[in-house]
């Protein structure tokens, strides 16, 4: 399931940090990061998947 989600976060990064943690503080953090630059949202979204 962690591979489905790490797909999910390099092509929608808000979709694999909702797929982990759902509607929280990280989701809104990885939307903001994604909205400032693609990159930093992919990083923050296999980063909030990782760290399970």
């Amino acid at each position: 399931m962690d591979l489905v989600r790490i797909i999910c976060a390099v092509l929608l990064p808000p979709l694999g940090v909702f797929l982990q943690v759902g509607i929280g503080i990280d989701f809104w953090i990885n939307i903001l990061l994604t909205l400032l630059g693609y990159i930093p949202g992919i990083i923050h979204a296999v980063w909030v998947i990782a760290r399970k």
